[in-house]
């Protein structure tokens, strides 16, 4: 009456090869085979060596003024291995936007960091004159690293705009 017998051996080896088959399968779904045809290149969900997303904070959907502003900025923006030229950071009013420029920056490779706090998204434009070099909507308590080259010395314009309350911070440094 309540008992069960122990599975067979070939009850055991079943469930073992149907493991296997739901791992496999699910490894070659995870797999993207790209070919070209001559069209236009198909995007890549993998995030690019040149933008890198840092985890989020849920702590970080409220804002902050003064020193806790400060604070978070220091945070926010992680160290990077060359030359810190410009930072700022800030707190944006729902629907505000603001362009700042960079001091002139001299020609080679940098990374811009972004990153910001709030409770719905901030968006980001980094133009070099005309050319967008970064344009980008970054849900809060999120940061994001980008790569930019400037061929000859510079100065950046970046531009914050946000939808909702939200704080800001970015640093630009030479790699």
């Amino acid at each position: 009456m309540g008992s069960r017998a122990a599975p067979s051996g070939t009850a055991q080896r079943l469930a073992r090869a149907a493991v296997g088959l739901l791992v496999l399968c699910g490894s070659v779904s995870a797999c993207e085979y790209t070919y070209d045809d001559g069209s236009k290149a198909a995007t890549s969900a993998a995030p690019s060596p040149t933008n890198v997303v840092l985890p989020p904070d849920p702590a970080l959907e409220s804002t902050v003024t003064g020193k806790a502003l400060d604070e978070w900025a220091t945070a926010a923006l992680p160290e990077s291995q060359g030359r810190s030229f410009y930072s700022s950071s800030g707190s944006l009013t729902a629907g505000e936007s603001r362009t700042e420029q960079t001091v002139q920056l001299p020609g080679g490779t940098y990374a811009v960091t972004l990153a910001c706090r709030g409770t719905r998204r901030v968006s980001f434009a980094v133009k070099l004159g005309e050319a967008d070099l970064v344009d980008l909507t970054l849900g809060c308590a999120n940061a994001r690293v980008s790569v930019v080259q400037l061929e000859k010395d510079a100065v950046l314009s970046i531009t914050v705009g946000a939808g909702a309350n939200a704080n800001f911070a970015y640093r630009v440094s030479r790699l």
